[in-house]
């Protein structure tokens, strides 16, 4: 049996020396058998495909080279244009995309947009120039209400399919995956209106995105009809999507009296928190603060984040096999497939302070 794992020359598996992983260590990681391990490094049959991925994905997260024979020919390259890195959404959507489209043999060309470098339809133009096979789009200009969609339609009319998340937009003909960010809202209000909240407040991005507007208008639907909800109006706080965003809205919100606020994204409640620690308010204590997305990072914040969580890994996986059917030859329904958030409850919510004695 094979004890250690190293590349020969030609690409057999040879006895090494102290250093490359052990069958043991792979066959831990991977949560298979070490005899498994063993038929994937030496290439034999009989071995599922999702196993053989583990067995591969294990050596890779042990930060060990395959040998060449494991090494796939690319099937393609697959842009992935996301807006920026510094929101943790961002890289999650990221990572989990690239892990699916190389489960099917594709190569993930990240392209990312920072202020003053190259726009959505310049990265656009480099990957089709590299030939990509395909293309997602995550929160593009197909979210923004105010972009010409024409130049989706022209995308397509190249040759290139795509898909697209986050934002739905009628007057493009391709697949779309989003959360229910209307749900979102409205299930927020909810936790904070259990928890005794009655001034509740929203802060969240510029009115002309399509999430914003379906995360205002679920939260208007929360609150009630006539009096409540014109009173509502005047609590949400449109801002930028960043926790200098969330500050600003926040402060604005409790001097109008919020016990609760709800936030458009979780770098938003980083802000919102920061805004009632500099009033002298304590979160959960004297204000709740409701998050967006749930990356990994936020579970460890102070205080840990309740926030809706963003299904990452089904919408991902939904996002590329939409792609994958079009890059197939088939048509994939071009309509939107909507993925519930779900409420995770944790540190920055509670009951509101008592009144204080008269």
């Amino acid at each position: 049996m094979v004890d250690r794992v190293t590349q020969a020359p030609a690409g057999r598996l040879t006895q090494a020396p102290a250093g490359p992983a052990r069958l043991a260590d792979i066959a831990g990681q991977a949560d298979v058998s070490e005899a498994t391990v063993s038929r994937v490094l030496n290439g034999k049959t009989g071995v599922a495909a999702a196993t053989r991925q583990k067995v591969l994905a294990a050596l890779d997260v042990l930060g060990y080279e395959r040998p060449v024979r494991l090494r796939q020919r690319s099937a393609g390259l697959i842009g992935l244009v996301i807006p920026e890195l510094t929101n943790p959404i961002f890289p999650a959507f990221a990572q989990v995309i690239e892990q699916v489209l190389a489960g099917h043999g594709y190569t993930p060309v990240l392209c990312t947009q920072t202020p003053g470098g190259a726009t959505e339809d310049e990265l656009v133009d480099q990957l089709v120039e590299r030939g990509v096979t395909g293309i997602v789009f995550m929160s593009g200009l197909h979210a923004d209400t105010t972009a010409d969609p024409a130049r989706y339609v022209r995308l397509a009319g190249r040759g290139v399919p795509f898909v697209l998340i986050n934002g739905f937009n009628d007057a493009i003909s391709a697949p779309f995956v989003s959360p229910d960010d209307a749900a979102a809202t409205r299930i927020a209000v909810g936790h904070l209106r259990n928890l005794g909240h009655r001034t509740i407040g929203l802060a969240v991005g510029p009115g002309r995105f399509v999430p914003v507007r379906r995360k205002l208008a679920g939260f208007l639907d929360a609150v009630g009809l006539g009096p409540e909800q014109a009173a509502a109006q005047g609590l949400v706080q449109h801002t930028l999507f960043s926790v200098e965003g969330g500050q600003a809205a926040a402060g604005a919100l409790l001097a109008a009296g919020c016990t609760g606020i709800v936030c458009g994204s979780d770098m938003m409640a980083l802000g919102a928190i920061r805004a009632a620690r500099q009033r002298g308010l304590r979160v959960p204590e004297d204000v709740s603060v409701v998050g967006y997305d749930d990356s990994d990072l936020f579970a460890f914040t102070d205080p840990p984040l309740t926030t809706l969580r963003q299904p990452v890994r089904a919408m991902a996986s939904a996002a590329v096999d939409s792609l994958l059917e079009e890059v197939g030859g088939n048509m994939a329904h071009h309509n939107e497939f909507v993925f519930q958030p779900e409420l995770v409850v944790r540190g920055s919510t509670a009951p509101p302070p008592l009144p204080a004695a008269v």
